[in-house]
């Protein structure tokens, strides 16, 4: 079946992963039409006629596209507004990019991981200080637990990373409620407090959704123990920056590793720059060789898929937001 695709250019988007999306899917030889915009007002002189298309449309775009069935989103999450209500009553159905930066960021949690176990942090403090000074407090990482808060494919990625170091692993998600390989147990969350209490890495995937923004807060750092480590490369908003700051200054954890924050760039003003135990990323646990060959792969194999009228990968449940 032929079908009519937008390609809308965006800030997060260079003109060359457009034009590979393009040149992909022409060269399907399944009469796909594919259109560009890289305005909002080029993008409505089509939206009419379009079946598909790959990135942000707005409310107004999305009332006026009467064709509209797949929507494919360039991100894994993006910001809530992508999925406001016009698309979320429509009955496009959304597609995203999960999975794709998996090894990559399970990677940088693994740092994150092995810096704490060695006392890094510390020693990287007293170079500044040009002090030496052994004795760090080091963990063993047979004799720790983690507990990953998500099982999508960047927790169960990290799962069989931390099993690959012989760390007790345990769980918590929503959907997931059989071990996958490297866990030992899942919760549901109701039970996290009590699955993250004898932690020592509590380690958060979690996309943005209603039901995650600003759930790590006082509550949860309360809830683990003095000498565990929280570490989140999920989403900012899910994170009450002010409760963790409070929470590494008082010694009710031990440390914490963030790369994504309610506010980006975290502000030079912001505590949490100088907090005891902290480590902070700028946003970099992504980044790695090869996304946007895999980005490309995952749009031209639902192409074919949406010509054949076969099930989608990646399928967004649009109200939760992944």
């Amino acid at each position: 079946m032929a079908f009519k695709v937008l390609l809308l250019r965006g800030a997060r988007h260079e003109t060359g992963i457009i034009d590979r999306l393009k040149r992909g899917a022409e060269g399907l030889g399944l009469g796909i039409d594919v259109h560009v915009a890289d305005t909002e007002e080029e993008a409505g002189e089509v939206i009419g006629s379009i079946d598909a298309a790959f990135g942000y449309l707005s409310p107004d775009l999305v009332a006026r596209a009467p064709r509209l069935r797949w929507v494919s989103c360039p991100q894994a999450g993006p910001n809530p507004s992508f999925y406001h209500r016009t698309l979320v009553e429509s009955d496009a159905v959304v597609t995203n990019v999960r999975g794709i930066f998996s090894d990559h960021i399970s990677a940088h949690i693994m740092s994150f991981v092995l810096a704490f176990s060695r006392g890094l942090p510390t020693y990287f403090a007293q170079q500044r200080e040009q002090r030496w000074q052994p004795g760090a407090r080091t963990l063993y990482l047979p004799e720790t637990r983690a507990a990953i808060v998500g099982l999508g494919g960047i927790g169960t990625e990290t799962a069989k990373r931390c099993a690959d170091f012989s760390m007790d692993v345990v769980a918590v998600d929503a959907r997931i409620t059989e071990p996958p390989v490297g866990v030992s147990a899942v919760a549901p969350p109701g039970r996290m407090l009590e699955t993250i209490a004898e932690a020592d890495f509590v380690i958060v995937t979690v996309p943005e959704t209603p039901a995650t923004q600003g759930l790590f807060d006082r509550k949860v750092f309360d809830a683990m123990r003095e000498d565990a480590f929280f570490i989140n490369i999920g989403r900012g908003a899910t994170v009450v920056l002010d409760d963790l700051d409070s929470a590494l200054r008082n010694g009710q954890i031990a440390g914490a590793a963030l790369d994504v924050f309610e506010t980006e760039p975290l502000p030079p003003s912001h505590p949490l720059w100088d907090a005891p135990g902290m480590v902070i990323t700028p946003h970099v646990a992504t980044v790695g060789p090869y996304l946007d060959d895999r980005r490309v792969a995952l749009f031209i194999d639902n192409c074919k898929r949406f010509a054949a009228g076969e099930p989608l990968e990646n399928v967004v449940d649009k109200a939760n937001w992944f």
